[in-house]
């Protein structure tokens, strides 16, 4: 502060009447001009007083909103990574999807293919053939069609036997 309280307070001494002559007028007048001004400067002083506590003030506040974006950076900048990831994850689930519906036609596909050499003999009872149903197959068949089974050739040696070393039988000659 420029000026003290006990000063800001003072008061002019008046001036004495009888000597107001041109100079003491104009003295009077200076002294008047010179408080004004003083009152003044204090006035602003007080403004400057009141102005650097909200200047302060306003200057805890940014450091501390300095903080709080440095805080929510570092959060976002997490979050970031995160959603990288989730992203990455997201794209290979959808390829292995892709792989997935693919290996699924395929799976269909063989499943139809297998089902088109299939037969299906009706009529017998489950689990009739026993162990083996190739030798039931060879037994029933060509006793309830009166069809010889003949496999193809690629089956038999030129002797007439099947590897397994069983007899082929063969559709009769007719002499």
């Amino acid at each position: 502060m420029l000026f003290s309280e006990a000063s800001r307070h003072q008061r002019v001494p008046p001036m004495v009447e009888h000597s107001l002559t041109p100079t003491s007028s104009m003295a009077e007048s200076t002294q008047r001009a010179t408080m004004d001004c003083i009152l003044q400067i204090s006035s602003v002083g007080r403004k400057l007083e009141s102005m650097d506590s909200a200047m302060a003030s306003l200057t805890a506040e940014t450091k501390s909103m300095r903080l709080d974006i440095a805080h929510f950076q570092t959060q976002v900048t997490g979050l970031e990574q995160r959603v990288t990831t989730v992203e990455t994850r997201i794209s290979s689930w959808v390829d292995r999807d892709q792989e997935l519906l693919y290996l699924r036609s395929k799976l269909i596909d063989l499943e139809d293919r297998s089902r088109r050499d299939n037969v299906r003999f009706l009529g017998f009872r489950e689990n009739i053939e026993g162990a083996d149903i190739h030798y039931y197959l060879r037994e029933t068949l060509p006793k309830l069609t009166g069809i010889i089974f003949d496999p193809p050739r690629n089956f038999k040696d030129c002797t007439g036997y099947v590897p397994n070393g069983e007899m082929i039988p063969t559709a009769p000659t007719q002499s």
